[in-house]
């Protein structure tokens, strides 16, 4: 069982100046979408494993190759997620279920020495619908500075019957990043790492 793959998209965005001051290296962020039949579409399907395991492996190596390519090696990759966009003839269990599998993310995490997990969105929508990608640092999930959002469209996708599954990554964080971490809140506030509401 292989995914039905219909086209491949790729991001790619380099900032210069950011904030009205130039950034001393460009800013860069890339995503790779690949677009593919919903397997599930138009039914409701009880188990959902056995294409989740089927397509999970070959969408996670072949998306991260072809990050690891766009990016020069995954230790260029500093902040990472992904996303998934299901069509309206679908449901977003589909779209959650075919990127949270580490059959699909650990391929991912691998390639570029990531520690932390792949920051998400799951959403559904039409042709041309915004598709969101939230990226954290790979290692620290609480360095401010790599929160970052990628967002674009693919204007004939996702189709009724199909899923946009997609990767991003940043080269870094924002270039004059000055809101601090989230290390700092805590100690100020005197809470704990673990527990950072203190409920």
């Amino acid at each position: 069982m292989q995914p039905e793959i219909r086209k491949i998209v790729t991001y790619d965005e380099e900032v210069l100046i950011e904030g009205f001051k130039s950034s001393e290296t460009p800013w860069r962020m890339f995503a790779v979408a690949a677009v593919i039949k919903n397997p599930w579409a138009g039914r409701f399907v009880e188990d959902l494993k056995p294409e989740i395991h089927a397509f999970g492996p070959v969408l996670g190596e072949m998306m991260t190759k072809r990050m690891i390519a766009l990016a020069g090696s995954g230790d260029a990759i500093e902040a990472y997620g992904k996303a998934a966009v299901v069509g309206l003839n679908g449901e977003i269990e589909h779209a959650s279920g075919l990127i949270h599998t580490l059959r699909f993310g650990n391929h991912y995490r691998e390639a570029v020495g990531a520690k932390s997990y792949l920051a998400f969105t799951n959403t559904r929508g039409g042709a041309n619908a915004p598709i969101m990608v939230p990226l954290m640092d790979k290692n620290d999930a609480g360095r401010r500075s790599h929160y970052l959002t990628i967002q674009f469209a693919i204007p004939d996708a996702p189709r009724d019957d199909e899923i946009a599954i997609v990767l991003g990554a940043a080269t870094s964080g924002r270039p004059h990043h000055r809101i601090g971490d989230r290390y700092q809140d805590l100690k100020d506030l005197g809470h704990d790492l673990d527990n950072p509401a203190a409920v």
